[in-house]
Parts: C-alpha cells; structure tokens; sequence
C-alpha cells in the first residue's frame, strides 16, 4: 500500500510473539473459568486467546472451556479477539468500540456489566497494563490477570538494526509504529549498538505516524513526538493519513532541526496529498468538481447532485417503472444504469449515485421483504426481541447482492469517465428501525424499546448490520464506485445522547472499514443537533437536511470538514424565481468556502416539476460568488 502511494517502504520486523510454555497459570486460569470463580474474562488480543487455548489442551477439557465462557460474559477488545472466538463457535457478550483502549474497555464496562464483587480475567498482551487493572480494582473487581505470550526480538534483527541506523542518520521520511512493543524493540536495539542518543536525535526530523492510543502513549512515555495518528486505528488509515501529510509535516521537521526550533509545532495542512509518496494511480474523475470537493479543495464553481435524481418525478423514469415492479427494477443492473444516465444527462448535474435501494441489504440476512404499493416498503418478519436474532444471519454471503455491484459496473461503463459515482447504503440505525418496526413508523416505539431494555441484543444486531454494510460497500468500491453514502434517514428521532451512545460507536466501526481514501458522505435527517456527531474521519463529507441554516450548520460541524446541502425539496415546487432565490441563499451561507457540495436537504419529491430541477442546476452551475 506505501508503494500504491509512491513511497518506498523499508520494512523491518520488530518483534515477535512468543507463547509461554509451560504456562500453569493459563491452565489455573481456564479451570476457575470451567468451575465459576472468574465470572467476566477481558480478551485484549485474537493471537493471545488462540495461544490460551494451545495452552491448556493438553490438560483441560478444551470445549468445557468454550462452553464455560459461553455462559459468562465475555469482553473483546477490537475485532481480532472477535474474530478468534468466531473461529471455535462463540461470540462475545460486548464489543469494546474504537480506538479500543483500556478507557475503552472501561466505559464499556461501565455502561454494560456491574464490576463491584466480581472477579474479572484479563487474557494480557503482552505486558500487564496497569491502567486497566487499576481502573478494575476502582470499581470494586478482583483482577486475574494473564499473560500467555510474550514480545522478543526477532529472530533476524539485521533489517531492524539497518533501520536504526537509517533514522539515527536522518535517512528515513517517515517511521510507522504499528504497536506500542515496537518502540520498546526499537530503543533496545539502538542502545545495543550504540545509537540510542543519535536515534533519538534522528527521530527528531522523522515524522512518527502511530497506528493508535495505546501506541502513542508509549511513544510520549518514550519522550517521542507524535506527528500523525489516524482517527481510525487500522493500518489502511494509517497509511493513507501519513501519505496526506506526511510529505508537508516532513519538510517542517527538517527545517526546524536545522534551525534548531522544537518539533511542538502546528501547522495547517490539508486533506489532498502533498508530493510525490501520494501520487497513487487515480480515476479519470479524480478532479472533477465534485470530488475536489470532497477533499476540501477549491473549486471554480460549486459542484451539484441531487438524492433521488432518478426517480418518479421523471417521464423517463416512469415509463421503465410501468413495465416491472420496483424490486425487481433495483436487482436489473441494465436498467438501473439506463435509468441513471437518463437523468444525468437530462440534469446535467456533476454526479451520479447508483439507482437502487436502502433495503436489499435486509433479504441476504433473513428478513421478508416486501415492497407494497400504497405502503412502500415491509418487512413481514420484523425483530421485536432479543429471541428473534437467532434468525438473523451474519452476511457471509456477498455475492447474494452481486445485483448492486453489476449495477456499479453497468453504470460506471455508461457514464463519461470524468464523472463520479457514488454508492450508497443505508446506516445501521435506518436498517435496524426498518428491521424492528417492520416498515416506517412515526414513533419507532419497537425500536427504541429494543434499544433501551435489551442492550446486548441491539449491539449484536447493529454490529450484525454494520459488518454488513462494510463488506456491502467496499464491494460497491471494488466495483467502480469513487465516493459513498450512508443515508440515515430515521436518525433525527434520537437525542444527541442516545445517537453518541447506541449509534456512533458502531457509525465508527462502519467507517474504519470502508476503503481508506475513498471519500463517504455521511447524511442523517431531522435533527440537527447531530450534526457534530456525524463529522467521522478525515474523508467525511457530512450531509445537511433542510431543517437549519447551511451557515450555521457549518460552524457547528467544524471547517474542516466539507459538506453536502441543503436546499428544502419543498422549495422545487414554487417559481423559477423562488428556486434561484433560495438556492443562491444557500449558496451565500457557503460563502464560497472550499468543501461545498450543493444537494437538497433530501431526495426529489414526486411531485416536483422536471423543468424545475433543471432550473435549479443551471442556476447553481452559473452561479460565482463575488
């Protein structure tokens, strides 16, 4: 991936896990775990549980083990712990959200499981983290800790040791940590050959990008600036984050260790790529209007697309629509695509989303759906329980929605090169509220109640559907595919509490998943108190409904990020006069900042006048501010 982006990678393993053997305490541990003294066990890594149950094979009943956690609750720190116990058949109780630190687990913990008088085992990685121990004791538990592994050096330091001497020698740009044990490795091979003091003077003009929390405090513990650390701890972030600022912050730090000036230093820099490391092999579209936008970057005029661009205010549309019903419009790719285009080239707008819908994803995971005339959309098996989700199925089967992705590849062949597609999906709440109220509601009573009385259950179905929607899009990517949309529709029925609480933790999983670099708009309706909340990662565009002033929704989300509105759709069944009027009212609260995508505060209306719409496009393509 670093040479995707043009840099050169000097890669130098830096540690090695090396279980503990014989290890009596692990065999201590799984037996107070089979006989109900340890109540609560913490797995911090995937590796670390796979090597605790190597451990104990040869003197345990392996399967009593697994179906003694089954029955207690079971906390995995991140998706590598998860995806270990999936490998023997469990699944845990909670999943600590990102970063997935030890605050983390805690606040997990405190929102989820009483601690007081419990005894909690820690699986360890490594070395025991204090903090969290610390933090368990506080609340009352007995802390087993457990440590089933151990980092060394590996076996081969050469490629390491020509490492160290590189950046004592100022001969590196850049230096990716991708663990706090790293850091350690790295100082004890320097101090073994003598470097420690030139590796640290070296390191003072190499920018230090850290893949997360855990590792940047061991870097500061270290006395070792962190320059970069992705909103999101994976390593496809990581790469892509030190490909957009790396170049600029790199020249900053020589320049001030010739002129001898600290390295605490700030410096604006923006969201495109500097230099030559991020040159990575690009679409055709890559500078068009709409994704310059994207990434924050100034543009001659204000892009425009519209949500439901296609769709039944449209002849066009209408007459495809007579000839098929609605599902089986969205699962033809050829007739997605013709649909599409139509109304591209009829609009002329500077961005194509595919035709299809929010609720296919539903079907490959049990749900009956239905689309009923006069009803719209519904799901004949709604969840209403925590019992039902035994007959939600994980999507372990893409291809069941290859439908979607042929529909990407049709319309992106048929579109002009230089226009962007976005895919889309729905987010996890919207799907969820669809899949519990089993159709749209005013008051989504079944959901919130769900929500609020059954907090394991909402959280599987919302990882459930999350891990979904990640797979879902990234193929929509694979498929051609330049930018993508969440649309949560049903999201304004929260407060800004519950949303931080049930929704963004999950809104965060869904957006360390998708494909680094590819930008995704992040669009929630009818509150906009949340705005703040749906600002995500560096390559989020947020979405702005009708219901409060562009100007003022800006502000609250934070100049940094562009933005996508807002335009009442109401406001296309008045004059031409009233449209340019409105549309250059949001045009002006833009105030002509870079970042500004302009689509209405939701989809075409099916009333609205096909005139009209292009009426507003062409205003918006003419329009300069002074």
């Amino acid at each position: 991936m670093i040479e995707k982006f043009h840099g050169i990678p000097y890669v130098s393993p830096s540690l090695r896990e090396v279980p503990l053997e014989p290890n009596r305490p692990a065999i201590d541990f799984a037996y107070r775990v089979i006989t109900g003294d340890i109540g609560i066990v913490i797995l911090t890594t995937g590796v670390g549980f796979r090597h605790l149950l190597r451990a104990i094979e040869r003197h345990l009943d392996v399967q009593q083990f697994l179906d003694a956690l089954s029955d207690i609750t079971t906390v995995c720190r991140g998706p590598k712990p998860v995806a270990a116990m999936r490998e023997v058949g469990l699944a845990p109780t909670h999943r600590v959200p990102e970063p997935n630190t030890w605050r983390e687990v805690l606040q997990t913990l405190d929102a989820q499981v009483p601690l007081a008088n419990q005894t909690v085992g820690v699986q360890e990685y490594g070395v025991t983290n204090t903090s969290l121990v610390a933090g368990l004791e506080a609340r009352g538990a007995t802390v087993v800790p457990l440590r089933v592994y151990a980092w060394e050096l590996p076996e081969d330091t050469e490629p390491l040791q020509a490492n160290v001497r590189a950046l004592a020698a100022g001969e590196r740009d850049l230096l990716l940590v991708t663990s706090a044990h790293q850091v350690v490795n790295l100082l004890r091979v320097a101090d073994s050959l003598g470097l420690g003091d030139a590796l640290r003077e070296g390191l003072r003009q190499t920018v230090i990008a850290s893949i997360g929390p855990t590792t940047s405090e061991m870097l500061n513990d270290s006395e070792l600036n962190v320059d970069i650390e992705p909103e999101h701890p994976k390593m496809g972030h990581l790469v892509v984050e030190a490909a957009h600022r790396g170049p600029a912050l790199a020249r900053q730090k020589r320049l001030n260790a010739e002129t001898d000036t600290p390295t605490e230093f700030e410096i604006m820099v923006t969201n495109r790529p500097h230099g030559d490391m991020a040159e990575a092999p690009r679409h055709s579209s890559y500078d068009s209007l709409f994704l310059k936008a994207c990434r924050g970057e100034p543009t001659e005029r204000t892009p425009i697309w519209l949500m439901r661009q296609a769709g039944r205010y449209m002849e066009e549309y209408r007459e495809v629509r007579a000839q098929t019903t609605f599902l089986d419009l969205c699962k033809n790719p050829q007739l997605c695509s013709e649909v599409m285009c139509t109304a591209v080239e009829r609009l002329g707008v500077d961005a194509a989303i595919i035709f299809s819908d929010l609720l296919p994803i539903l079907e490959p995971l049990g749900f009956d759906l239905e689309f009923v005339k006069g009803d719209g959309p519904v799901i004949h098996n709604p969840i209403r329980s925590g019992s039902d989700l035994a007959r939600v199925h994980e999507l372990e089967d893409f291809e069941s929605l290859d439908f979607v992705y042929e529909t990407v590849r049709h319309t992106r062949a048929d579109l002009p090169d230089t226009l962007p597609l976005i895919g889309f999906s729905g987010s996890p709440f919207t799907l969820a509220s669809y899949a519990i109220e089993g159709g749209g509601s005013r008051q989504y009573v079944h959901t919130k109640r769900l929500m609020y009385s059954d907090s394991g259950a909402w959280d599987a179905l919302m990882g459930l559907l999350s891990r979904a929607i990640v797979g879902y899009l990234n193929r929509q990517i694979e498929a051609g595919a330049q930018c993508v949309q969440l649309f949560d529709s049903w999201a304004g029925c929260l407060s800004p509490a519950d949303y931080r609480r049930y929704i963004q933790p999950h809104m965060h999983q869904i957006l360390a998943g998708i494909s680094p670099g590819v930008p995704v708009i992040n669009f929630a309706t009818g509150n906009p108190e949340l705005l703040p909340l749906l600002k995500g990662d560096y390559r989020t565009v947020v979405g702005v409904d009708w219901r409060i002033d562009l100007a003022d929704a800006w502000r609250r989300i934070g100049y940094e990020r562009p933005v996508q509105g807002n335009l009442d759709p109401t406001v296309l069944l008045g004059s031409p006069e009233l449209i340019r009027e409105r549309a250059g009212e949001v045009l002006q609260a833009a105030g002509g900042r870079p970042g500004h995508i302009f689509n209405l505060g939701h989809g075409v209306l099916q009333q609205t006048p096909v005139e009209n719409v292009i009426g507003l496009v062409e205003y918006v393509k003419q329009y300069r501010h002074e």
